[in-house]
């Protein structure tokens, strides 16, 4: 048949329509390399050999207005606030963690007082040795079964406080990937996933470290610090004023110390979230990297980026050693003090062998406390700077809100574009519509073309509310997109793009998706309908998994398994997004003859197409070009008119095909074609009815 010449073409497989939509839920971003440099390894650096035009110039005005920004970290209490808020939730087994840890606590710092007194019961040279009252073996027992006691707390506690953190950081994940997946389109253009990814890891879990473990960690140094400083005073006020003059230098360093922790600290979280970018868009990619041999790049590439996250490392190793090796010094000479005064009072008899040996324990407890305190802080710094970043995410509202709006009341009625002016957000000056205009009749099949870049998937987002225009309106059956609910209106569309996106499930889930609340034979029934006989051929069938982005099938398998997915939901509007554009010609038959059932199951069918075949099949054609409409009509009439803009571009692409190739058809040619196509159709149809009858 000419139709199957047509398709047979070296037409097939060339792209008039080189933007599309990668998937449903967000357009892909075209001004990364704006941001980072993707190849920094052996990459030359030339001069730019195109003249830039005005729409370059005007895209490099990138406005990123929806990237996640630092917060202003002068305001730290609130920031604080909201960082023991997580931790106010679990007060309850916190209390009792806490309770343990004073338990516990109290029996470590009791352990130099009775050793203290030990030391004196053995010097004395009494017959019976007695510690307070007690006989010193009985005093051991008893003292032994102390221990045991503090260490089943000591189980109970880590138990619990475990536990506690990983509600936390379950809760805290959970919150923000909700915010996340509930943000529109200009966030994920603006916002790299790798860098989302590691908010959701690594920050997480940093917060929930700070507000659980690290406040054990405080708790247990306060309480040996204020422990401790009483013990030393009840044994000596001299000694312990000695220490008291030395406290103010340490505790200022501890805070400054606490500051610049902060700030590397927020750097190094961010670094993290670079590398696991770059790892994740790296191995998304890795056969392409394989195929031009680019596995030396791409390691090259990876280890810059974990250059920087350990130089960034190193920052906090420098002042941590400063900050440690500083605070042993420093109590390492007032030992040494407390040890030459000690000694003097211990040969005047002002104090006892075992009372000097307990003050210098309780002085190490005390000066680990003072460390420990100092950690605390600077992990609560840390834990400061990863919560910022997630309530970086946990405060921005989308401009389009999914669950906001009315509920779509006419989802089949005609569909308009009024005087619509568009830019994407990230780039406002460089104007995809300026003042389009053009109407869909429900129920109608149309097909829009046009050159690359003219804004054909773009309609395709604005009619899925990821963007709103800047100027007009778009509107269905009357009801303007602006007022309707993001999540209401997608549930009347169905998507079909060139590349389907498959989730790394199997068959039927993947079909499943579209209709939750469907059932096992609507699922089949879906497959059936979308021409999937090639699941007959997989050991599981339907339950086959299609592996990460369906990598386990073929080109036509997932297009047929993403039409299943669109059949199931039944849309009200169908969207074909160059749907075959790239499928050899079996696959593209079978693919047809399943997108015809899809088509015949909706009311409304917009295409975007480069095939020929696909263009004759619609009932109406919308040429874009400049920011508007070129042509509006049925296919045969702008395919007629030589002077048309559908025939200048169809003839245009197909001047570039080789000059030993078929000639192209004439318009007078395509109109025959369509002629013979459309009897045959109906010789056939009737052929059918004739033997339905037979067998009545």
């Amino acid at each position: 048949m000419f139709k199957a010449r047509l398709m047979g073409r070296s037409l097939c497989g060339r792209s008039l329509l080189a933007p599309r939509i990668a998937s449903t839920m967000r357009i892909q971003p075209t001004f990364a390399f704006a941001q980072t440099r993707l190849f920094t390894a052996g990459f030359p650096r030339w001069n730019n050999a195109f003249q830039p035009s005005e729409r370059a110039v005007a895209a490099q005005k990138i406005d990123l207005r929806a990237k996640l920004q630092p917060s202003n970290q002068k305001n730290e209490s609130k920031e604080f606030s909201r960082l023991f808020d997580l931790a106010r939730k679990e007060k309850g087994a916190l209390s009792i963690a806490f309770l343990l840890l004073i338990f516990t606590s109290g029996i470590s710092l009791s352990l130099p007082f009775v050793i203290g007194k030990i030391l004196d019961a053995v010097n004395d040279d009494s017959q019976e040795k007695v510690v307070l009252g007690v006989p010193m073996n009985s005093f051991l027992a008893a003292t032994a079964g102390v221990f045991v006691v503090g260490a089943f707390a000591t189980y109970f506690r880590i138990i619990t406080m475990r536990g506690i953190g990983e509600r936390i950081v379950c809760k805290l994940r959970s919150h923000t990937f909700r915010n996340i997946v509930k943000q529109d389109a200009e966030f994920f253009d603006a916002n790299r996933t790798g860098d989302l990814i590691s908010r959701l890891g690594t920050d997480a879990n940093v917060v929930s470290r700070a507000v659980t473990q690290n406040m054990a960690d405080g708790l247990r140094s306060l309480i040996a610090a204020v422990m401790g400083a009483t013990m030393m005073s009840y044994i000596s006020l001299k000694l312990t004023g000695i220490i008291a003059i030395c406290l103010p230098p340490v505790l200022i360093g501890t805070f400054l110390y606490g500051r610049r922790v902060r700030t590397i600290s927020r750097n190094f979280q961010h670094s993290l979230g670079q590398l696991t970018r770059v790892g994740e868009e790296r191995l998304n990619n890795v056969r392409t990297a394989q195929s031009f041999g680019g596995e030396r790049q791409e390691i090259h590439l990876y280890n810059d980026q974990l250059r920087n996250v350990f130089s960034i490392a190193m920052q906090e190793a420098r002042a941590s050693g400063v900050f440690y090796g500083t605070m042993g010094l420093t109590g390492n000479i007032v030992i040494i003090g407390l040890l030459a005064v000690g000694a003097n009072m211990v040969s005047s008899g002002a104090l006892t062998f075992g009372a000097l040996s307990s003050f210098i324990m309780y002085t190490a407890y005390a000066g680990s406390s003072v460390s420990g305190l100092g950690n605390f802080y600077s992990e609560l710094m840390k834990g400061a700077g990863a919560a910022s970043r997630l309530f970086e995410i946990e405060d921005r509202k989308p401009l389009i809100s999914s669950t906001k709006g009315e509920l779509v009341k006419s989802p089949y009625g005609d569909i308009t574009f009024d005087h619509v002016g568009f830019a994407y957000p990230t780039r406002p000056a460089v104007k995809i519509f300026n003042d389009l205009n053009f109407t869909i009749k429900g129920g109608s099949n149309v097909c829009f073309v046009g050159p690359s870049g003219g804004g054909k998937s773009t309609i395709t987002s604005m009619l899925l509310r990821f963007y709103d225009p800047q100027s007009g309106f778009i509107s269905i059956g009357g009801q303007k997109l602006a007022d309707m609910s993001p999540y209401s209106l997608r549930s009347h569309v169905g998507v079909v793009s060139q590349e389907p996106v498959l989730f790394n499930a199997t068959v039927a889930e993947n079909i499943w998706y579209a209709k939750p609340e469907a059932t096992k034979e609507d699922v089949y029934e879906a497959a059936r309908l979308a021409n999937c006989t090639f699941l007959a051929d997989f050991p599981d069938g339907i339950e086959t998994a299609v592996g990460p982005r369906g990598t386990q099938l073929s080109g036509g398998q997932k297009q047929r398994i993403a039409i299943a997915r669109a059949l199931i939901s039944k849309p009200a509007i169908l969207v074909l997004d160059e749907a075959t554009s790239a499928l050899d010609t079996e696959s593209e038959r079978l693919v047809n003859e399943a997108l015809q059932n899809l088509i015949a199951s909706s009311s409304t069918t917009i295409s975007i197409a480069h095939r020929l075949s696909t263009i004759a099949q619609s009932e109406e054609v919308i040429v874009l070009g400049e920011g508007r409409v070129l042509e509006h009509g049925k296919f045969r009439d702008l395919y007629a008119n030589p002077n048309s803009a559908l025939c200048d571009l169809l003839h245009r692409r197909t001047s570039r095909l080789d000059d030993d190739g078929p000639p192209s058809p004439t318009p007078q040619q395509i109109n025959e074609a369509l002629d013979r196509e459309l009897a045959e159709t109906l010789d056939r149809e009737l052929a059918e009815k004739e033997e339905d009858e037979k067998l009545l």
